[in-house]
């Protein structure tokens, strides 16, 4: 689908007009529709502009019997042939006033509805590169420019109701607090009284994003008795999907809400101010945290949250199970549930850009073994 265009800025004909265009609330993502009269198209772009997913939308003129690819030569959206389209002698043009758009929870996926009917779906799994185009309603047979939206309407339409749900929530008053006293609650349970809390770390690091969320706090749990170290966890992250997941698992739930922790005997302010780097990473780089994962630290190792002393720290390893460490036994801090979906904690452990690019190479299994071996505690000290 590279002539929509893969990597760039989508090619405008001197004609060509922006129809709508919308960010998502998480502002990696942006949707631009265009049209130049004959043809409207649909691009997905990153942050940087570069389009990421793309679909044919609709004709607006007689559909010829084959593909124009004289528009395809001038890097222009194709008018699809009469075999592919739902209207053949084209359609009017969209009413922009008349369409809704509806972001997926997770960030990386867009719909679009005209008139309160589908009209075309760019998820997140729509590859430029891989020549996956998005799903429109007036594409009747797939091409490398649309796939038909009427055989997905079944899978995309709850999804696109759980969605609308889903900003609705994140917009009700009293929401975020009750969501907040819900995972509070459970670390009362796991882990004891809190003691200090941090309210949206994510925007002390000046990488919040204007919209409705993520807003994720921290919360410290002192060291009591029977625990000699505090653990800082988030509150928030779980409160939305991760993206991406639905490209590496097939069940999405037990993998796509978490929250990150870190257990430590250093002061808490200290060892908190680790959690405005990774706290909206997922929603903010479009990607997930899975167990096992490792994070590069962006700046100069002397700078790392947790460095002092001799510790030459670069990145984190994300650890689900503290027993294959060294150190006490961990916390369980598994039963908490969001929307049916089970809610994971990731312990964060530091590791040097020596073992950053050990996990890279060999795996991450391979770099836990090796710390175990070190006698590398999961405790931060």
């Amino acid at each position: 689908m590279s002539v929509l265009r893969r990597g760039a800025a989508s090619s405008r004909g001197s004609a060509a007009k922006v129809v709508h265009a919308a960010a998502s609330p998480y502002g990696s993502r942006r949707l631009v529709i265009e049209t130049d009269g004959d043809v409207t198209a649909a691009y997905l772009k990153d942050a940087r502009d570069s389009v990421v997913g793309a679909t044919w939308v609709a004709n607006h003129r007689k559909a010829p019997q084959e593909l124009d690819r004289s528009r395809l030569e001038a890097g222009r959206a194709p008018l699809l042939p009469e075999s592919h389209v739902r209207h053949p002698g084209g359609r009017k043009a969209l009413d922009a006033e008349g369409l809704e758009v509806v972001w997926f929870e997770e960030g990386d996926g867009v719909a679009v509805l005209e008139a309160g009917d589908l009209l075309f779906v760019i998820p997140g799994w729509s590859d430029m590169g891989r020549g996956i185009p998005g799903y429109a309603r007036d594409a009747t047979l797939q091409s490398p420019f649309a796939f038909p939206l009427e055989e997905e309407v079944e899978d995309f339409g709850p999804r696109i109701d759980r969605a609308r749900e889903h900003w609705k929530m994140c917009r009700a008053e009293g929401s975020w607090a009750e969501f907040q006293q819900s995972v509070l609650g459970h670390l009362l349970q796991r882990l004891g009284p809190g003691g200090h809390y941090w309210h949206d770390v994510g925007r002390q690091l000046g990488t919040g994003r204007t919209g409705v969320a993520p807003v994720v706090g921290v919360s410290e749990r002192p060291a009591r008795n029977g625990r000699e170290f505090t653990v800082l966890s988030t509150v928030g992250m779980c409160r939305q999907r991760m993206p991406t997941v639905e490209l590496y698992e097939d069940d999405v739930a037990p993998y796509a809400r978490i929250e990150l922790a870190v257990a430590s005997t250093l002061p808490s302010q200290r060892a908190g101010s680790i959690f405005p780097w990774l706290a909206q990473y997922p929603w903010r780089s479009v990607t997930w945290f899975a167990p096992g994962d490792v994070v590069k630290w962006y700046h100069e190792a002397r700078t790392f949250p947790l460095s002092g002393g001799d510790a030459k720290w670069e990145g984190v390893l994300l650890l689900e199970d503290p027993s294959r460490l060294a150190g006490p036994e961990g916390p369980a801090l598994t039963g908490l549930t969001i929307n049916g979906d089970p809610v994971r904690w990731l312990w964060l452990v530091p590791i040097t850009g020596d073992e950053h690019r050990y996990a890279k190479s060999e795996g991450s299994d391979a770099l836990i073994r090796r710390l175990a071996q070190e006698g590398r505690s999961w405790v931060v000290s």
